[in-house]
């Protein structure tokens, strides 16, 4: 708007001076005017002082000619190359006509071109044959400031037009101001041209244009701006743009840190924040610039859409995540590459496992310690439609009680102290796939409350975030306790062990399994064998009676162990296993499943001291206890702690 007065001040000034120098020589003047004179004058004035545009020159044209009774006038403006005229005015005959254009050459209009006044009293058509029937003409340029001529204002009629110096005179005055106001017009066009390109541009832009004030309320918003943020145009007044952020820490935090930059002027790179649409309150992420007006109570906002790329970086993120874990779980052994047996309990279980592996259906595997409950659930998770998507396990055991909530459901940084950094949790590292979740009698019962939210829902929250996390992910469970026991002293809740127990699965102990126990002997051997570097082609009928009459408190993983062992310390091809080397006397098989129930802590307690004293208590390393154990250091030290185990425990 300053600029559109400034030229408004420059187009009226050649008209001041032009009615100063008038107001001057009125004294003269107005003693040789005579009243018809002053009648011209006053119909000029009074016809044209209250309109603007298109109008004035109407008005100016139209009582021009009736003033001075004068049959015809116009004003015209040049073409752009200046060999063409084309009116903007054209009276005749007491009415006007539609524009007219012609060419310049061969008019009187052409002495126009050098910024003279044109005057022909009389026999025009002799002087240009073109305007025949044409007597007399009266023509005066209309130049701007610069001088730059921008056409011309004429009168002209079929009778003479004698010289009148007055009328002359008062002629140039009112092409002046005619100047003026074809100036005023053109840069009035100009201006709405620029104004409906900018609009055009700043609606139909890319990218996203706001115009705010401080305190982020919308004053205008172009349609990226309205699409990307789910608003309509009758929304946009007044809103404002803070509601969108969530009410979350980080959220807000980034938005004020976003705000005090461009205070400082310090916001070149672009914030990147986190929305919500108003339409569906879907979560979107922007990349945002703005800028303080000269006046400091405005800002120019732009944002981008980088939701794609957000939401893409952090499925990289996960799959990642993901690829650590699987890459953990590659570097790991288990128990055995394949569930070896035909005794009926295994076939009864695995007949069991084809069934359920084809539903979603929540399994709770439960067993004494070592019968293989993990190759259960991979099993299940093989059989069944996810088997292209990963199992993720976690051993709830091997947890602190204060961190198995973020690892099931990560973190958010800053959600508590040493959360540097966002956390993927296992849920979202096994979506689409199963999430094996072993020892789940561990789990404390607050984290028990959400791990039923997230089954009844199918959706999470990580620690310290508030955005729900929609979740496709089949839950299998395993635990060693007697979880309808738990419930009933209220150490796990009974809602959720309905929820976990919809298909229940009981892997036999291998003292249910005897027959199973050849295959599982001659499986072990040739696995380490090989390894340790010997030649072992048979296993002696009375170790293998030995074996079998065993009541193996430790299941397979105790077999496991023994006949690495046993292959370390033989130096013969077939393989002996003498009574000394059994944890136990071979006759320990005569015991009731009773007595041997109601023993097995003590059993598991003797076991752990036995080779905790062959490995001199080293618990981690190649020849730690908890290698020859098969179990994890942690998972052996949270062992040795529930079963009261120190180094002076014998």
């Amino acid at each position: 708007m300053a600029a559109a007065n400034s030229c408004g001040l420059v187009l009226w000034r050649p008209l001041v001076r032009m009615l100063l120098y008038a107001s001057n020589r009125a004294t003269s003047l107005m003693q040789t005017v005579d009243s018809s004179e002053l009648t011209i004058l006053r119909a000029l004035v009074e016809g044209t002082v209250q309109t603007t545009g298109e109008d004035f020159l109407r008005s100016l044209v139209r009582n021009l000619c009736i003033a001075t009774n004068v049959a015809n006038g116009f004003i015209a403006e040049f073409t752009v190359d200046k060999t063409r005229i084309r009116s903007l005015a054209y009276w005749t005959q007491g009415e006007f006509i539609d524009n007219q254009e012609w060419e310049l050459a061969g008019t009187p209009c052409v002495d126009v071109l050098a910024g003279k006044l044109c005057h022909y009293p009389s026999d025009l058509s002799k002087i240009f044959p073109k305007e025949e029937g044409v007597e007399s003409y009266l023509g005066v340029p209309l130049q701007d400031a610069d001088g730059h001529i921008l056409g011309h204002l004429a009168i002209y009629d079929e009778r003479a037009m004698p010289e009148e110096p007055r009328l002359l005179y008062t002629f140039k005055i009112f092409a002046a101001r005619a100047a003026a106001e074809l100036n005023r017009i053109r840069i009035e066009e100009l201006r709405k041209q620029s104004e409906q390109r900018y609009k055009d541009l700043f609606d139909e832009a890319p990218i996203a244009y706001v115009h705010e004030d401080t305190d982020t309320r919308f004053l205008a918003a172009n349609q990226a701006a309205m699409r990307i943020l789910g608003i309509t145009p009758e929304q946009v007044p007044g809103l404002v743009g803070s509601s969108f952020i969530p009410d979350t820490l980080e959220a807000q935090q980034r938005l004020q840190l976003a705000l005090k930059s461009i205070e400082d002027g310090t916001n070149s790179d672009g914030v990147v924040l986190e929305l919500r649409r108003r339409d569906n309150d879907q979560p979107i992420w922007i990349q945002w610039w703005s800028k303080l007006d000269p006046s400091r109570q405005y800002m120019r906002t732009m944002f981008i859409d980088i939701t794609e790329r957000v939401l893409m970086e952090r499925e990289q993120a996960r799959l990642q995540a993901q690829n650590l874990y699987l890459q953990e779980e590659i570097k790991s052994t288990h128990n055995f590459d394949d569930i070896i047996g035909r005794s009926p309990a295994l076939q009864s279980l695995l007949h069991q496992v084809q069934r359920v592996a084809q539903t979603d259906a929540s399994v709770l595997i439960q067993g004494e310690s070592g019968t293989g409950k993990e190759l259960i659930a991979r099993a299940i998770h093989a059989a069944s439609p996810r088997k292209n998507r990963p199992l993720i396990k976690v051993n709830c055991a091997a947890l602190p009680s204060s961190l198995i909530e973020s690892e099931l459901f990560g973190h958010e940084k800053g959600a508590f102290t040493g959360a540097i950094n966002k956390r993927i949790g296992r849920f979202e590292l096994a979506e689409g796939g199963t999430l094996f979740l072993d020892e789940v009698g561990e789990i404390p019962l607050d984290v028990q409350v959400k791990l039923l939210r997230v089954i009844q829902e199918r959706e999470f929250e990580r620690v310290g975030g508030q955005i729900p996390i929609k979740m496709d992910v089949r839950v299998i469970t395993a635990t060693n306790r007697d979880l309808l026991t738990e419930v009933a002293e209220k150490n796990f809740r009974e809602d959720l062990f309905y929820r976990l127990n919809v298909f229940p699965l009981r892997t036999p102990p291998l003292r249910e399994r005897l027959e199973d126990i050849p295959l599982l002997v001659n499986f072990l051997v040739g696995k380490f064998a090989p390894k340790i570097g010997k030649k072992i082609t048979g296993v002696s009928a009375q170790s293998m009676q030995r074996l079998q009459n065993y009541r193996w408190p430790g299941n397979i993983r105790e077999l496991e162990n023994i006949i690495e062992r046993a292959v370390i310390l033989t130096d013969t091809p077939i393989l002996d296993i003498g009574p000394e080397q059994l944890p136990a006397a071979a006759d320990a098989g005569v015991k009731s499943a009773a007595a041997e129930d109601t023993s097995l802590d003590s059993v598991a307690k003797e076991h752990i001291l036995s080779v905790l004293e062959q490995t001199r208590w080293v618990i981690e390393g190649p020849n730690g206890a908890a290698q020859r154990l098969n179990l994890k250091p942690s998972t052996l030290r949270y062992r040795m702690q529930k079963l009261g185990i120190t180094k002076t425990s014998r």
